[in-house]
């Protein structure tokens, strides 16, 4: 019999897979690792999906949420072919990816159509869809207070590739949180010559948000989701906005079915109760506020965040110790090994209780430290 090894393509061999947050198995922890929102969705969402077990399960649900999609162009103002809506906006980024950048070796390494780029540190999926694809890529620093180089910056910079296939930017960043305006944002999308799509996962937390480049630029997609302001993580529904050949290119290639009907159904009642997820919107934002004091007080440099979570670096000990010690007191944050961000910790803001436990967890710590 073979070896199991010789039945795998190399590149899938060498693949370093994505790694997402815990899932606690442990009763009792107050989970602030993968930016959830601590607020569950609307009773009239509850209630759509509800209602929606029948005998509906065992048909096929809509091929391309059409229903969904022209709520959404009624919200943004466009029409209903420039939307696609995938399983989670992670199927969107990596649909992107299959349509628009050329594998190697059918693309020479030094070719643009075989780069896919983006900004590091920022959301550790990019990196994983490159390599999935056999793309090459082209990872450039961010500021060092991760803010975005100027398009100035960008031209001295020998490692920007303004010709690259593809350059994923998300906005507001994760995991710094930082925001950026979107005047910023259009100078780079008006420089690049490829596809730019701007990650607007964390967006309904943030001062502004950059839609209009992609109703307005014919190389722009904006990525959203529902799982972070919306309360749908369980049902995975996301998607993008963009000129219409942008999008019917990535309906050609997404999978039949790809987002199950009561991922659609729940959408759809969502945007129907805007008003119930805004008003959660402004108590994350205060308890985000909050926190950002409280941990500054205790000595931590916590970076200027629009998202719903906040980047941290804390006092005395190594993040990866604090970590460690916050999970032995049933908190659970998030820490990364990379080296631009292994000194901090990122932490979802959670509802004011679950807040106010981490500073109290914080603060014993602190003083055994």
């Amino acid at each position: 019999m073979s070896k199991p090894l010789t039945l795998i393509r190399p590149l899938v061999q060498g693949l370093h897979a994505y790694v997402p947050g815990e899932q606690p198995k442990i009763k009792g922890l107050i989970k602030l690792n993968t930016n959830e929102n601590p607020y569950p969705p609307s009773p009239k969402v509850l209630a759509a999906v509800r209602a929606a077990v029948d005998s509906r399960l065992r048909r096929y649900p809509n091929p391309t949420a059409a229903n969904l999609r022209a709520q959404l162009a009624k919200l943004h103002g466009c029409r209903p072919e420039n939307i696609l809506v995938g399983n989670g906006s992670d199927e969107v980024l990596a649909l992107a990816g299959r349509a628009f950048v050329e594998p190697m070796p059918k693309a020479k390494h030094d070719s643009p159509r075989a780069v896919m780029q983006y900004f590091t540190p920022s959301y550790s999926l990019y990196p994983v869809l490159a390599e999935i694809h056999g793309a090459a890529k082209n990872a450039v620093l961010l500021n060092p207070d991760f803010s975005l180089p100027s398009v100035a910056e960008l031209k001295r910079d020998k490692e920007w590739n303004f010709q690259a296939a593809l350059t994923f930017i998300t906005t507001p960043n994760a995991p710094g949180g930082r925001g950026y305006p979107t005047a910023e944002l259009e100078k780079i999308c008006r420089a690049q010559k490829g596809v730019v799509v701007l990650d607007e996962a964390y967006v309904d937390f943030a001062k502004e948000n950059a839609l209009k480049l992609a109703l307005t630029h014919p190389n722009v997609l904006v990525a959203r989701t529902f799982s972070k302001a919306y309360s749908l993580c369980f049902q995975r529904v996301g998607y993008c906005v963009g000129a219409a050949g942008l999008i019917a290119a990535l309906d050609k290639i997404r999978d039949s079915y790809n987002v199950n009907g009561l991922g659609q159904i729940a959408a759809e009642a969502t945007l129907g109760d805007l008003k119930y997820y805004q008003a959660n919107f402004k108590k994350i934002i205060a308890t985000r506020e909050w926190l950002d004091r409280e941990l500054t007080q205790l000595g931590f440099r916590v970076l200027p965040s629009q998202a719903n979570f906040i980047l941290v670096r804390p006092p005395r000990l190594p993040a990866a110790e604090w970590l460690a010690k916050l999970r032995a007191k049933k908190i659970l944050v998030r820490w990364f090994s990379a080296s631009e961000v292994s000194d901090y910790l990122r932490i979802t803001i959670g509802t004011p209780a679950e807040a106010a436990a981490l500073i109290k967890a914080v603060r014993v710590i602190a003083r055994s430290s």
